[in-house]
């Protein structure tokens, strides 16, 4: 999947890869679809769980700044792993017939995401506005997200200069503006 997408991973090419037969690879997947998903939470986890580690910091500008590089950061230590999570969209892996389990892990995971933005954009900016909000993810998710795809796209480890860009645009867009998010929600004019 990390070389050729979720569409070239069907049993009989797992079960080549793996050289085992077939049957023991149903005898634990249902389907290819609960297979298929499983990778899929498994990877999401592990990227997110790096991701939630890192906001732990009491300071929120440096958890804020040590969740954007968790992304370069997981990525290095599971380059297969980021390619299955940034180069494919989430429906590529994810069945309507999901079991139960599964579904809610997804969910989970998704609300988990969404509650740490806000909470990031409360610690920085004491409100969760729409503003902050856009902010505070396009800060800490957006900008990493951009900066090591082009890497990953090309089959290359990012280069650890990636994490000195990502630091300088996160510090430049919090500091900046930190300060200067009003009561309203709106950027303040100094004046």
């Amino acid at each position: 999947m990390a070389a050729d997408g979720p569409g070239a991973a069907t049993i009989g090419a797992i079960s080549a890869r793996l050289k085992a037969p077939s049957g023991s690879i149903y005898h634990r997947f249902a389907s290819r679809d609960v297979l298929l998903g499983r990778l899929w939470l498994s990877k999401a986890a592990f990227f997110q769980n790096r991701f939630a580690e890192a906001l732990v910091h009491p300071d929120a500008a440096v958890a804020g700044l040590e969740a954007a590089l968790s992304l370069p950061r997981s990525v290095r230590a599971d380059f297969a792993g980021a390619r299955i999570m940034l180069l494919h969209r989430r429906d590529d892996f994810l069945a309507e017939d999901w079991p139960v389990d599964m579904a809610e892990e997804a969910a989970r995971l998704r609300q988990q995401v969404n509650a740490a933005m806000k909470g990031m954009a409360r610690r920085l900016f004491a409100r969760a506005s729409t503003e902050a909000l856009r902010l505070t993810t396009f800060a800490i998710l957006d900008v990493p997200f951009a900066a090591v795809h082009r890497h990953v796209a090309a089959n290359e480890i990012p280069p650890l200069y990636v994490d000195q860009l990502i630091a300088e645009a996160y510090q430049a867009l919090i500091a900046s503006t930190r300060t200067g998010i009003g009561k309203s929600g709106r950027k303040q004019d100094p004046n």
